[in-house]
């Protein structure tokens, strides 16, 4: 946020206009909207695509749990010469790693996840009174909530109904 307000001075003094891009840790179809609202103006979703079906990575089950692999862009295993190539002997100075090579939760189909988290990022946008990304900007306003408020705006004290789709009417 302390980006964005710089980059507003700097455009009300010179009017040029510097995107935004929000890089690295979107996961979930939320995180695309807080970094909307806090003033991106687009994101890299690298680990949100490749938690799908159509990702290139294997899907591996780990206890109970299904999961794709997953490396950053920074990782080791990303760094090849097609990437980070400097040039000479520079490039054997790059020595630190700045992604991660792990696993993330399997999240099935793009076509039907992507579909939803367009639809949550259109609700909170209309909740927020906002109809582009610029009136977002504007008009969304964070508030910090503790742990006991998420739990307690959500179901709870209640066991959930696992939905039949067999059942037809």
């Amino acid at each position: 946020m302390e980006v964005v307000d710089e980059r507003n001075k700097y455009f009300e003094e010179t009017g040029i206009y510097i995107p935004i891009c929000s890089d690295g840790g979107i996961v979930y179809d939320h995180h695309i909207t807080l970094a909307l609202a806090m003033g991106a103006d687009f994101v890299m979703m690298g680990r949100y695509f490749a938690r799908f079906d159509e990702s290139p990575t294997r899907v591996v089950k780990i206890g109970n749990n299904y999961v794709k692999e997953y490396w950053g862009e920074g990782s080791n295993r990303a760094r090849n010469w097609q990437r980070y190539d400097l040039g000479g002997e520079a490039k054997d100075k790059l020595t630190f790693e700045e992604g991660v090579d792990s696993y993330i939760p399997y999240a099935g189909a793009l076509k039907e996840n992507l579909e939803i988290t367009i639809a949550k990022i259109k609700s909170t946008m209309c909740n927020c009174g906002a109809t582009s990304i610029p009136e977002l900007h504007k008009s969304a306003r964070l508030t910090m909530v503790s742990e006991v408020s998420i739990s307690e705006g959500g179901a709870h004290d209640v066991m959930l109904k696992e939905i039949d789709t067999s059942y037809k009417s």
